[in-house]
């Protein structure tokens, strides 16, 4: 099944008064790259949420965020007492020292409580990861669903572009197939047409057997049978692929047969001495390159 590496997802619930939402998103890698945003009291989660993301996707960098936003009794800070009451002592004695140098000091409370370890959460931070992870994971999978369905969504798409290029390549190979065998018999006849009229001139004769070895010299240089039967060959398992049903990533896989078949095509390309196959050629390799384009779209 042909997968897009882009989307989006997104899920939200209450939970015992706690709503949660989390949002994924997701563009082209060519490896699989998470980036978590999560709030610091469930920040534990990360591992874990990156592991069950990666049984669902196999490529592109996705960015998880996970907002969390508790009752305003849960929300509310507890202060520590102990810790405040250090600062202050610390602060007393500063502000004695400066009073003998004749100088005043006043000490701010709100700053205080900015101070590492005075504000504490009302909730322990273990307690709170323990009742989160039940909520934060199952929306994480509503996310990773829905995101994955976008991307299937954008596959089809992706596939139907896909088969249009694969069908003008095979029009053009038609052509060029077709071509291929008239080139060998025309360049016979000039071939003839020119020694007979270089022989009547210098009044000699050309060996018929001599004729036919340059004609199987210049069919063998111009032979593009074996690329173009691997060209099909690419393209029909480029069919395939895009009309299985399994989960199996794609892209590479498309991405390294579209190489394959733009490598064959450039050996028509510097073999062909005909106008007509010219031209085929270069629809082929025009189409080949609009999908070497969109296979990197696909996981």
């Amino acid at each position: 099944m042909i997968r897009s590496m882009t989307g989006f997802g997104e899920a939200s619930g209450q939970v015992e008064g706690v709503h949660y939402a989390v949002e994924l998103r997701s563009l082209n890698n060519r490896y699989f790259k998470a980036l978590l945003r999560l709030p610091e009291e469930i920040s534990g989660l990360e591992a874990e949420l990156e592991a069950d993301l990666r049984r669902e996707l196999t490529r592109g960098s996705v960015t998880v965020t996970v907002k969390m936003r508790l009752p305003d009794a849960q929300a509310a800070h507890r202060v520590n007492d102990e810790a405040l009451l250090r600062y202050l002592d610390h602060l007393e004695t500063i502000h004695a020292r400066v009073a003998k140098e004749g100088h005043a000091a006043n000490i701010d409370l709100t700053a205080l409580l900015a101070m590492p370890g005075v504000l504490q959460p009302s909730e322990d931070e273990a307690a709170m990861l323990a009742r989160s992870r039940p909520a934060v994971l199952d929306l994480a999978q509503q996310a990773c669903d829905r995101l994955v369905q976008m991307r299937v969504t954008e596959g089809r798409s992706l596939a139907a572009d896909l088969q249009k290029h694969c069908e003008v390549i095979r029009g053009s190979l038609a052509k060029i197939t077709g071509r291929a065998p008239t080139v060998v018999e025309e360049y016979h006849v000039r071939l003839r047409s020119r020694m007979d009229e270089l022989m009547a001139r210098a009044e000699l004769n050309v060996a018929e057997q001599d004729l036919i070895r340059e004609v199987a010299v210049f069919a063998e240089r111009a032979d593009i049978s074996e690329e173009t039967s691997r060209i099909e060959g690419h393209l029909n398992h480029v069919g395939q692929i895009l009309k299985a049903s399994d989960k199996d990533p794609a892209g590479r896989t498309l991405d390294f047969l579209a190489q394959e078949m733009l490598r064959e095509a450039n050996t028509v390309a510097s073999k062909s001495n005909d106008e007509d196959i010219s031209r085929a050629i270069v629809i082929v390799k025009g189409a080949i390159d609009r999908i070497k384009e969109q296979v990197q779209n696909i996981e």
